[in-house]
Parts: structure tokens; C-alpha cells; sequence
């Protein structure tokens, strides 16, 4: 079949992001319209193989930008600084803006639209706007992290801020350092990303209300607060049932706490090797944890390891611990022979 339409889904072998839709025999059908349009339906990109005449076909393009927002580098100049067709590529990703005209990226209107429909249209917008307040204020609603091409005035403008950590707590990183400093801003980033704490003061980072909201939305936020509160049990206690790995961020103290660990290696096995070394070498207690979570098992040292071995030898058809019997079975299981390797020298 030597039509593009039938090719078009299947790339050249090797060919990068680029479009190649008709790299056999297929370049009479560049000038023709019918084939072009269902070529474009079916992968935007098309357009890029399309006659001069048919990238500045307004339906044309339309419906290659509907199907990929990167087919708008292909339309004609023209069309790159049409309003709607610029915007329906917008509205499948802000990136597309870019393809679009100098004249559209300056218009404030169109901007305004453009970043209610995708905020990261604000990255290709004219430098000027990225100082204009109504236009920023609705970017970073669509996406917060715009803020950091926002300008210096508006990064401590602390409406503007709250909206966007609101939508994304890290993009605290791009706030005035004044209103890193803020505890109401701070306190929205950690909420609805507790690692957003890594930006917030020194002072904040030792406030324990934020401290606590930080870990409750994401545990490994410990390693951001002040070594105090590190050493806070109740404070390192929620780290832990959140992501049990947030042990690693504990006080020495905390680490060697029968009970702290226990609740890490609850939520992650894995969490154990983070746990003091008097309490790694101790088997009982090793034991225990491993009923717990069977995956630390992995992490036991030898000694520990055979502890559990005959616990399991000794409780080996106790419904309790099937699950711990099950992965011991798994993990002592030895690996199948590696076949040799077979060396074609023809």
C-alpha cells in the first residue's frame, strides 16, 4: 500500500522523535490533501511531510495540533500566528507555544487565555508578562512551579506564592526568601508537599507544627528539619509510619528505639539497615521484625539471618508467619545455573 496513511503509525527503524511517515516511495502524496488530512488524524506529525500549500491548510493543521501539540513547528508562519489554532495546540500542552508567533507570545490577552488553559505557557511568553500579575497569578494556578520565571517583584508578591504552592508545594524554592520565611506559605507547601520544607527558613525548618505537617504528607521531609527535632520521637514516629526509610534521617538515639524501628520496618522492611547496629545484632529482636515485615530479612547480617531460619524450621506450619516462611523459602532458593554463553562467530 503506497500511501502514508498506512505507514504513518510506523516510525523508521533508528529514527529519533521526528516524524517519518512516508520514508519508502510515498512523496506524491504530499500535495495531496485527502491523504494528508487522514495521515494528520491519525499522528500529527505528519504535517511535517505535507506540501508548503498544505501546512497553511487551516483545517489541515487544526487537526494535526488536535492530535499532537508539537505539529504546530510544521504549520506555516501564517498559521503559527493564528489565534485558535495556536490555542488548540495549547490546550494540548503549554510547551506548544513555542512554535507560535513572536506577535501571539507578546499578545497579553492570548497569554491570559493560554496559561488558564496550561500554565506552563508562561515559559514562552514574552518577558514582559512574566512581570504582569493577573497573567502570573492565573499561570501558577494551572501550574505552580511557573513561579520561577515570575519576576523578583512577584516571587514576594505573597498572593501570588500562596496560589502557587497551593497547586505545588516545591515551588516554594522560587519564593522571596521573606516569604520562605512565612509560616501561613510554608505551612500550604508542606501540606501538599511535605519535601517543599527543604525551602522553607532555618527557623521554620525547627518550627515543630510544620515540621510534624511536613513528615505526615511525605516522612523522608525529616531530613530537612533541625537536628532536634530529628531526635523528637513523636515527630520521627510519623516520619516512619509514613515512609519507613525516613529512619535514615533519625538521631542515633531514635535509631536504637525498639519501637521506632519496629514501626519503620512496618512500613518498609527495608528500614532496618538503618537501624542501630545494637539492635541489627539483635537476634530476638531481629526475629521479631521479620514476622513483621518478612523483606527485612534481606537486610539481617548472617548471624540474625540463621536465627530466623530456625524460627521458621520450628514455626514452619503456623498460619501466622506464612508470609515469612514463604519469603526465607524464596530468598534461600538457589539461583538456577547460568547457562554458558554462546558465541556466534559466523
Amino acid at each position: 500500500m503506497n500511501s502514508f496513511t498506512g505507514i504513518g503509525s510506523q516510525p523508521r527503524p533508528g529514527a529519533g522523535s521526528r516524524p517519518h511517515f512516508w520514508y519508502r516511495d510515498a512523496g506524491e502524496f504530499r500535495d495531496d490533501r485527502e491523504v494528508v488530512l487522514k495521515a494528520v488524524k491519525q499522528n500529527g506529525r505528519a504535517l511535517g511531510f505535507a506540501s508548503e500549500e498544505l501546512r497553511g491548510d487551516r483545517e489541515v493543521v487544526m487537526e494535526a495540533v488536535k492530535k499532537d501539540r508539537d505539529a504546530l513547528e510544521y504549520a506555516s508562519e501564517e498559521l503559527r500566528g493564528d489565534r485558535e489554532v495556536v490555542m488548540e495546540a495549547v490546550k494540548q500542552n503549554g510547551d506548544a507555544l513555542r512554535w507560535a508567533s513572536e506577535e501571539l507570545k507578546a499578545d497579553r490577552d492570548f497569554i491570559l487565555e493560554a496559561v488558564k488553559q496550561k500554565g506552563d505557557a508562561l515559559y514562552y511568553a514574552s518577558e514582559e508578562l512574566s512581570g504582569d500579575r493577573e497573567v502570573v497569578m492565573e499561570a501558577v494556578k494551572q501550574n505552580g512551579k511557573v513561579l520561577r520565571i515570575a519576576s523578583v517583584e512577584l516571587k514576594g508578591d505573597r498572593e501570588v506564592v500562596l496560589e502557587a504552592v497551593k497547586q505545588n508545594g516545591r515551588a516554594l524554592e522560587y519564593a522571596s526568601g521573606e516569604l520562605r520565611g512565612d509560616r501561613e506559605v510554608v505551612m500550604e507547601a508542606v501540606k501538599r508537599d511535605g519535601r517543599a520544607l527543604e525551602y522553607a527558613s532555618e527557623e521554620l525548618r525547627g518550627d515543630r507544627d510544620v515540621v510534624m505537617e511536613s513528615v505526615k504528607q511525605n516522612g523522608r521531609a525529616l531530613e530537612y528539619a533541625i537536628q532536634e527535632l530529628k531526635g523528637d520521637r513523636e515527630v520521627v514516629m510519623e516520619a516512619v509510619r509514613q515512609n519507613g526509610e525516613a529512619l535514615k534521617y533519625a538521631s542515633d538515639e531514635l535509631k536504637g528505639d525498639p519501637d521506632v524501628v519496629m514501626e519503620a520496618v512496618r512500613q518498609n522492611g527495608e528500614a532496618l539497615k538503618y537501624a542501630s547496629d545494637e539492635l541489627k545484632e539483635n537476634t530476638n529482636f531481629v526475629v521479631e521484625v521479620c514476622c513483621v515485615s518478612p523483606s527485612a530479612f534481606n537486610y539481617a547480617n548472617s548471624q540474625c539471618r540463621k536465627a530466623v531460619e530456625q524460627y521458621v524450621e520450628e514455626h514452619n506450619n503456623s498460619p501466622k508467619i506464612a508470609d515469612l516462611v514463604n519469603h526465607v523459602n524464596n530468598f534461600l532458593e538457589p539461583l538456577p545455573p547460568q547457562l554458558p554463553l554462546i558465541r556466534d562467530n559466523r
